[in-house]
Order: C-alpha cells, then structure tokens, then sequence
C-alpha cells in the first residue's frame, strides 16, 4: 500500500486527485494546501510520492520541491500545474522532479503518471 501526498490550494483539485487515487486502492492520500503544509505533511507520514502544484499561497510549489529534495534526497514529487512553461518544467526537473503533468488532465494519464512515478 502506497501513501500519496496531494499538495494543491484548490480543495477541488485534491478532491479530484484524491478521488482518482481512491479509486486504484492502491493506499492512502493526504492533502496539503500550501508547500508548507507538505513539507510537515511529508515529516509526518512519509509518502512514497508526492503530487505538487506550483502556484500556491504561502510557499510554492517549486520553493516546496527544492526544500523536500534538500531535507529527503530520495522524495519522489510528481509537479501537476496549470502552468505549462517550458522554463518552469526544466526548473522543476532540474530540482529533481520525477515529472511534470499539466491541468486539465485526464484521470487515466495522471494516474499512469502516478504509477509511473511509484515505480522509478
């Protein structure tokens, strides 16, 4: 059984997510709001993976996967956002995300994404 971290200000993106996740019976999912929320969220439970948006109140999410990396090495954080940049996909994969999906997603690719990011 696999823990999941869903980190997104949007309550309806993380239901949905959460939603999707159920649906697999793979494990379990906890939400945060805000990267800082996460990091505390990760300390406590220690996902195997982590879903983060990158727009949020209070820490973003880039900010959020830099501090992950920096105090967890091996964290595992898939970015989904709405924000597609090309320049903020690199910068997220250079800070060691394991892949980038972007909203509006359709449940069957995010969640190949998520297995896919479980298996690596």
């Amino acid at each position: 059984m696999a823990r999941l971290l869903i980190v997104d200000d949007s309550r309806f993106m993380r239901t949905c997510l959460k939603e999707i996740w159920r649906e697999t019976g793979l494990g379990h999912a906890y939400e945060a709001a805000n990267g800082v929320e996460a990091i505390e969220q990760y300390q406590a439970f220690g996902p195997e993976l982590v879903t983060m948006d990158i727009t949020m109140p209070v820490m973003d999410g880039l900010e959020a996967l830099r501090t992950l990396r920096a105090l967890h090495a091996d964290a595992r954080v898939l970015m989904i956002s709405s924000m597609g940049q090309q320049s903020l996909v690199r910068e997220a994969l250079a800070y060691g995300a394991v892949g980038f999906v972007v909203k509006p997603f359709e449940p069957s690719s995010v969640l190949a994404e998520i297995t896919r990011a479980l298996s690596t």
